[in-house]
């Protein structure tokens, strides 16, 4: 049987945060859910490792952009690939969060379909580098 791959889905809208886990988990994936960067924060100091995380900007305790600089600078979680999942389409945004180190930058709403697609490129790269 395949590897589970795990996300991590850190978002405080209750719908978008339920709607993700839900396809993602109908998809295969292990998923770890936080409703707010600081919740996020807790479950990957607890040893959780995804090896993508969908990061929304705004939300309490922590936002997205605080998040991603902390994954990207622990050097036990910095190959976690981030991608930002947001209502924020201001070109300021984005480069906020390619400041803090995101990967990508995806603006909601969003197809689900798309990213269970974006995901399983990514860990096909990944694969392809890890084997090549």
């Amino acid at each position: 049987m395949p590897e589970k791959h795990a996300i991590l889905v850190a978002d405080d809208e209750a719908f978008i945060n339920r709607s993700l886990t839900f396809v993602l988990k109908q998809e295969g994936f292990q998923v770890i859910s936080a409703h707010d960067g600081l919740e996020a924060w807790e479950r990957l100091n607890q040893g959780e490792k995804p090896v993508i995380a969908f990061v929304d900007v705004m939300m309490p305790r922590m936002d997205g952009f605080e998040l991603c600089r902390r994954i990207k600078s622990d050097p036990r979680l910095k190959d976690i690939y981030v991608i930002f999942l947001t209502a924020r389409w201001q070109d300021s945004d984005r480069e906020k969060a390619r400041k803090a180190g995101g990967d990508e930058y995806i603006t909601k709403p969003f197809s689900p379909s798309a990213l269970v697609k974006k995901i399983r490129t990514i860990l096909a790269e990944r694969s392809e580098v890890r084997d090549g």
